[in-house]
């Protein structure tokens, strides 16, 4: 494949080059970012990562929210291709779940296209999305853009920057990355091919800003490595778990590592940790690593010479590691006197999680040891003097934070400012940017937002039934039901019934609220016109208006009220 910018693209006085995130910026995840070039009514685009982000609190019933991606349908025909940066949910979840709405090529180099091709085979698209897979280092041409890929690090294999080189000028895109003179796996931060796009001459740089706020610099796997040699050595004929991210390939090597040094085999727990294992093996990655066992083998084997290599440092409800914590494992039981290691930090939002899951086991006289007791995790992400450096190597013309909320991105913007960079922008999502030798520049607002993936199909989140599942979680629910006749006689009911209510000594205040809820129903029945009385409709209407004044005004919850009249 040739690397040369087709000329049919250049020299065009209308030709412009802009940036578009609608995800990733304001947020720590759901990264979907576009680049375009060209006039306004025929710009070609590509679009760099598609991930999601994950429910909570807020978002009862939700796991999976993704970027709207309504702007990108209605430019599909004018994209040339997705292009993933590495293989974190947050960065390429979403691609399976959407690429039936935009239907275009994708680019990702042989461990992100493995597992890309594992998730589209779920959903049976293994065949109809054109593939294509780009070696490290690698430098291909999507229409008017020149793609060259330099290697990073990570905390999973095979990160990249994007160089992208247009007639109007270059971008370097970092992806996710930090620096890692010894990342255990693959190899450390190509400085040498950031400082000669340097000297080419960026035009801007759209860069990670996850811990900006952290001074100094995130620290390296080999020390991981060697507190888990020691740590676990610590533990010599106790039970051992460690919990880590899946997709720290590195750190899967490094615990591996710990437990050959200290005699032990790993068995690996979570659907998640075998197929990331199975992916890393498949591109040539943990090639020595000669001690795994299957759970049935682990069974048999004297505690002291297993270790156990857990999905679940989150707290998931549904992980393996806290199926252990319950007591609740098919193979694996822990006791008093076991240890279970948090390779891992807590990402923000999963406290609740996490803690229960802790307390389980330490009530059970199971020690844990986590990262605030022994250094055994490093981010993989840059601080500030990591920051500093790319700056230095990169001496962008612009500067544009990504990858992380409001204060994040202001801050970083505030670094780059002090670094002498000559233009910067914070963006919004859905912010379109035009980039130049003047800077850079809001020239429109695109339609952005959520979609959330809800009963296997994917939804807005403005959809009613979250609005409604929200004012449940919230605030409870109350339904009423009666029947009338063909005259418009009452027959049956009202008989409400309450969810998300106290119920109070035994259950006396919950009976005292459906008694009233009952009586305002049927006043407010009694009080309709008569020939309204034979309506539905208007029955629903006048009484569900009638019990959500009298419950707001009572218990002040904004409950969801729900009236359904039977006319027989």
């Amino acid at each position: 494949m040739t690397h040369q910018i087709d000329s049919k693209y250049t020299g065009k006085a209308l030709d412009e080059l802009v940036f578009l995130p609608l995800g990733g910026c304001g947020e720590i995840g759901m990264n979907l970012n576009l680049y375009g070039f060209g006039p306004a009514h025929k710009r070609k685009w590509i679009i760099v990562d598609i991930g999601v982000t994950f429910g909570n609190a807020e978002t009862p019933g939700i796991d999976i929210i993704m970027p709207d991606i309504e702007f990108i349908y209605q430019i599909r025909k004018n994209i040339l291709g997705i292009i993933l940066t590495h293989a974190h949910e947050d960065h390429m979840g979403a691609l399976a779940r959407l690429w039936t709405r935009i239907r275009v090529p994708v680019y990702a180099t042989p461990f992100t296209m493995y597992l890309t091709q594992g998730r589209l085979a779920e959903v049976g698209l293994l065949g109809e999305v054109p593939l294509h897979e780009i070696p490290l280092r690698g430098r291909f041409s999507l229409g008017p853009f020149d793609i060259e890929l330099i290697t990073l690090t990570h905390s999973i294999p095979e990160p990249n920057a994007l160089v992208i080189r247009t007639p109007a000028g270059l971008i370097l895109h970092t992806g996710d990355w930090k620096i890692d003179p010894e990342p255990g796996i693959g190899d450390s931060v190509d400085a040498a091919a950031l400082r000669a796009v340097g000297d080419e001459g960026v035009l801007a740089m759209v860069c990670d800003s996850t811990n900006v706020f952290s001074p100094g610099v995130s620290g390296s796997e080999a020390g991981v490595r060697k507190e888990l040699i020691k740590l676990i050595g610590e533990y010599a004929g106790r039970g051992v778990a460690v919990a880590s991210f899946a997709s720290n390939v590195a750190r899967l090597e490094s615990v591996m590592t710990a437990a050959k040094e200290n005699d032990r085999s790993v068995c690996l727990i979570g659907r998640s940790m075998l197929r990331m294992v199975e992916a890393a093996k498949a591109v040539g990655l943990l090639k020595h690593i000669k001690n795994i066992v299957s759970e049935d083998e682990a069974e048999s084997l004297p505690v002291e010479h297993i270790l156990y290599l857990c999905t679940g440092s989150q707290g998931e409800p549904r992980a393996a590691l806290t199926r252990i914590a319950r007591g609740e494992h098919r193979t694996v039981k822990f006791g008093k006197g076991d240890v279970v290691i948090f390779s891992s930090k807590i990402i923000p939002g999963n406290e609740k999680g996490i803690f229960a899951m802790q307390n389980a086991l330490v009530d059970q006289g199971i020690e844990i040891v986590t990262e605030k007791d022994r250094d055994i995790h490093v981010s993989g992400h840059p601080c500030r003097d990591e920051l500093k450096e790319m700056y230095a190597w990169a001496r962008p013309h612009i500067a544009i934070p990504v990858h992380g909320e409001r204060r994040h991105l202001l801050e970083h913007e505030k670094l780059a400012k002090a670094l002498q960079v000559k233009h910067t922008i914070a963006p919004h999502n859905g912010e379109l940017i035009l980039l130049s030798k003047k800077g850079a520049k809001i020239i429109d607002i695109v339609p952005s937002g959520r979609l959330h993936e809800d009963c296997g199909e994917i939804i807005s989140a403005d959809d009613y039934s979250l609005r409604e599942r929200q004012k449940m979680a919230y605030a409870g629910h109350i339904s009423i039901a009666l029947v009338v006749d063909s005259r418009g006689r009452l027959i049956g009911g009202p008989d409400p019934r309450i969810n998300g209510f106290p119920e109070g000594e035994n259950g006396k205040l919950l009976e005292k609220l459906l008694d009233e809820v009952a009586d305002k129903a049927e006043a407010a029945f009694n009080a309709m016109r008569k020939s309204d009385r034979t309506d539905e409709d208007e029955i629903e209407a006048k009484i569900t208006a009638r019990v959500r004044k009298f419950v707001r005004n009572k218990t002040g919850k904004r409950a969801l009220i729900e009236t359904i009249a039977i006319k027989v």
